[in-house]
């Protein structure tokens, strides 16, 4: 197969690693590329904030699909931000589109922290002479072709979760001249200022549905299958929490919105929201919640961010991966070997079904605030 590599390309971005830009004295404009989803644009917060603290950088742009642009609303502002559609008939012109914007800006480092086809192409499309992308190897990233495109970050073998890895490929940058940055990354956990107009508007949302604390917060949503505990599961766990706490049942979707509604059955201390909130009322509401309980969704990821207490109920994934780490943070786990898969599909669905409703009740009553 090709590999898409031209005399600028290998002078700039040699086969064995990165090359660096620590020492420079020039002020450095770059790009990172994060074009979804939810809960993996929470988890670069912390890499995004590394770059902000850096005296050398000028500017900082993020690259999104535009589907997943209503994550950047928390973004500080002086992130510029570049929404890109990628999907429908169209997406082709837009994409070329895009590209030529962003060639215009004329970017020193593009930092690819995606690590799919589609992502390294539009980095490496976007990228002049004397840029430099930085993303994934072939062990971490999500398809290996995307090497072809970037200068590859080796990471250090304790590097599992996917904030480190994030925070490394921005690291290796600015690493010793020609040297890959060897130094292990640490888990920061994202983390999202709570503005007075989040207060208000998540405490407008809390008195338009007639809620006064204590109350906590469920979300039966996620983006496939093997995300999702059982509709029966769910009844029977929110059954036993309403009768100590009033609950509020987040939705995304007409499907996820039937499935509020049915847990929400027989018992009015089980307040289906009225409609989607913006992040900023769910900020809000968040901040006051006693605890949210939720599968590994982006709204789960948003809750740890915003220092809510949390429990995730985990299936095909993990939360050595990309779960909230800290003494806030509860996860339940299945006990079936073929968990964590990381599939979206599965013939023998039998890792979140196992999942112990009472130990979910246990962990929820032990992190609540």
């Amino acid at each position: 197969m090709p590999c898409f590599r031209t005399p600028v390309h290998d002078k700039y971005f040699p086969r064995n690693g990165a090359r660096c830009l620590l020492g420079t004295t020039k002020s450095l404009k770059v790009l990172i590329v994060k074009l979804s989803a939810f809960g993996d644009i929470i988890h670069a917060l912390p890499a995004l904030d590394d770059l902000l603290k850096r005296p050398e950088i000028s500017e900082v742009h993020w690259l999104v699909d535009q589907r997943f642009a209503f994550v950047t609303d928390i973004f500080p502002p002086q992130v510029k931000v570049h929404k890109v559609a990628l999907k429908g008939d169209s997406r082709i012109r837009h994409a070329w589109q895009m590209i030529q914007t962003l060639r215009n800006e004329y970017f020193d480092i593009i930092f690819d922290l995606q690590g799919l086809i589609k992502s390294g192409i539009m980095a490496w499309a976007s990228a002049k002479s004397g840029c430099k992308i930085f993303g994934f190897d072939r062990e971490q990233s999500p398809e290996w072709p995307n090497r072809w495109f970037v200068s590859p970050v080796t990471f250090h073998a304790n590097e599992k979760h996917v904030v480190p890895l994030y925070r490394h490929i921005i690291a290796a940058a600015f690493a010793s001249q020609n040297k890959t940055d060897d130094k292990e990354q640490t888990y920061i956990a994202p983390h999202i200022q709570i503005t007075l107009a989040m207060q208000k508007q998540g405490q407008q949302a809390l008195d338009d549905m007639g809620i006064q604390a204590p109350f906590s917060i469920l979300h039966v949503g996620g983006s496939y299958i093997t995300k999702r505990l059982p509709d029966a599961q769910w009844q029977q766990l929110a059954q036993i929490m309403q009768k100590q706490q009033t609950l509020i049942v987040l939705w995304g979707n007409a499907e996820e919105k039937q499935r509020a509604e049915n847990i929400s059955k027989q018992s009015e201390h089980i307040i289906v929201a009225p409609r989607c909130f913006s992040l900023a009322t769910l900020a809000g509401m968040l901040q006051q919640a006693s605890a949210y309980l939720g599968q590994d969704t982006g709204v789960t990821h948003l809750a740890a961010a915003c220092d809510c207490p949390t429990i995730t109920l985990w299936g095909a994934t993990a939360p050595w991966r990309m779960g909230a780490l800290g003494a806030l943070h509860r996860h339940i786990t299945p006990q079936s070997d073929c968990s964590p898969c990381f599939s979206r599909q599965c013939d023998n669905f039998i890792c979140m079904p196992s999942l112990n409703i009472e130990h979910i009740y246990h962990a929820w009553q032990e992190a609540r605030r």
